[in-house]
């Protein structure tokens, strides 16, 4: 099996509310901590260079393959990283889930 990358990012407009600051001091080590168990190798968050609508952030996520993604949103841990979401953002994720060439 091969790595799997698991994109998951926001969209909207510069307007919409998204704390960055707390989105990468507390949600993302809420993230690693839930999900490194399950198969999580790594995880990356990047935001637009500039002030225009589309994805407002973007996190790229790293696991060992395909089915530990499937393990880790099914997870209990799970609940918890989708209950922090409203904490820092009224926008939904969106995932997209890739594999290297």
């Amino acid at each position: 099996m091969s790595e799997a990358v698991l994109y998951v990012f926001y969209r909207g407009t510069p307007a919409d509310r998204f704390d960055r600051e707390y989105y990468g001091a507390h949600h993302l080590p809420l993230v690693s901590n839930a999900f490194t168990p399950h198969g999580l190798v790594s995880l990356a968050a990047f935001y637009p260079a500039q002030d225009n609508p589309g994805t407002i952030a973007l996190c790229e996520c790293r696991f060992v393959d395909a089915s530990s993604i499937e393990r880790a949103f099914g997870s209990p841990e799970a609940s918890a990283v989708m209950a922090d979401i409203p904490r820092f953002t009224d926008l939904q994720p969106n995932r997209l889930r890739a594999i290297p060439l």
